[in-house]
């Protein structure tokens, strides 16, 4: 197994990109066949769904930012 951690990104006004390697399954455990990088919808307005297909342009607005965390020094 890999060390490698997956990484999602939210990206502004659109989808979830994912990027790694996963494992996406149904509520039934079927798995979807995906490529080391694709993309989640995230508006609910795809007609590939759980995949994004671009529908979102110009209709979907959300820009989310993770909270900053100061660390100690």
């Amino acid at each position: 197994m890999s060390n490698e951690k997956v990484q999602i990104k939210v990206n502004d006004n659109g989808s979830y990109r994912v990027m790694g390697d996963v494992e996406l399954i149904d509520a039934d455990g079927n798995v979807f066949e995906t490529k080391k990088v694709f993309s989640l919808c995230r508006c609910g307005l795809s007609s590939r769904k759980p995949f994004c297909d671009g529908t979102h342009k110009g209709q979907f607005d959300s820009c989310v930012r993770a909270e900053k965390v100061l660390k100690d020094e």
